[in-house]
């Protein structure tokens, strides 16, 4: 684990859905980490949920609010959810409402300047929506409370990385999204944002859409007409970019050190891969938003919920990542 954000504003954690096991990752990971290394984090939720998780998981740091005098294991910003049912592994609207306040108040802060970026725990996606929020996850969310005009959603692995074209849509219409434009915007964030965690010519490949990137539209023309201009475009603004490359060979040869970011066209395109070779480290990683957001992986897993089951180290995963922006951004 790094050492503690650079920056002199800590990190916050969103409790994410408090029936699922969001908390107990959260105090499961701080505990593991050193007293120094907790005084950089802040976990925007419910106390009482997080001792409830703290017993689940045999944890003996002490909780306190945010600005209470004390020297507490864990500072926790208080977010109050009238008519909160935080019954493990339960579905239900209230859960929804409160990931999504806790999220809503964590981008309040670091717009605000108060946090340097956010790490989420998981939300319910049908939690969220039946609470009358209608967004298809963390990304459409922060980018709407941002008010950003677009959003793309990275996956990051020591060995392999990817990061999508469209994400929480249905394939019919994720084959519409994969225009030019948008595929060009992909390729520029993803360059981007390897610049900024140090690589100095990042090498990028873009997925095909088609099976074997359509064998010249024998299979489907797509590839030609939309992926490969965008390839071009990118080449001409001097990024070091390739395809589109058979979505079945470039995530072999991505992971074995020919490219250092895949663009993948769709959802699965690029989660599959990620989850096979690194399903317990792999971060989520927002771009194009205005404040950094890193995340678990995975999901509320309400099947395991108040068993203490569930592995936080993806949680220290996406610590240390988010700490790894909070430092460049400083």
């Amino acid at each position: 684990m790094a050492p503690r954000n650079p920056s002199d504003k800590p990190v916050a954690i969103t409790m994410g859905d408090p029936a699922g096991v969001g908390p107990e990752v959260i105090m499961a990971a701080l505990s593991a980490l050193s007293p120094d290394e907790r005084q950089g984090i802040v976990v925007v939720g419910s106390r009482a949920v997080l001792e409830r998780a703290g017993k689940v998981v045999g944890s003996t740091l002490t909780l306190g609010l945010r600005g209470q005098a004390g020297n507490h294991g864990v500072v926790v910003e208080e977010v109050d959810v009238p008519g909160l049912k935080a019954e493990f592994g339960q579905l239900d609207p209230s859960c929804g409402e409160a990931a999504f306040r806790y999220i809503e108040r964590a981008v309040r802060l670091t717009e605000a300047g108060e946090t340097a970026g956010l790490v989420t725990a998981p939300i319910n996606k049908e939690a969220l929506n039946k609470a009358g929020h209608k967004y298809d996850g963390h990304t459409g969310m922060l980018a709407s409370l941002t008010g950003s005009r677009a959003s793309f959603m990275l996956l990051a692995s020591p060995r392999l990385k990817a990061i999508h074209v469209s994400t929480h849509v249905s394939l019919r219409d994720a084959i519409g999204r994969a225009t030019t434009e948008r595929v060009l915007a992909t390729i520029e964030a993803g360059n981007d944002h390897l610049k900024r965690i140090g690589y100095a010519k990042p090498r990028i490949a873009v997925a095909g859409i088609n099976p074997h990137c359509g064998e010249n539209g024998l299979f489907g023309s797509e590839d030609v007409e939309f992926i490969a201009p965008a390839v071009e475009l990118a080449r001409a603004k001097g990024i070091e970019v390739f395809g589109p490359i058979s979505a079945d060979t470039v995530y072999h040869r991505a992971y074995n050190g020919a490219f250092d970011l895949v663009v993948a066209q769709y959802h699965d395109q690029g989660h599959i891969p990620m989850k096979l070779v690194a399903f317990d480290t792999t971060v989520n990683v927002s771009l194009g938003l205005p404040i950094d957001r890193t995340s678990v992986d995975h999901g509320t897993a309400f099947d395991i919920a108040g068993t203490g089951k569930a592995n936080h180290e993806n949680m220290l995963e996406a610590i240390a990542y988010g700490r790894k922006l909070a430092a460049s951004r400083h």
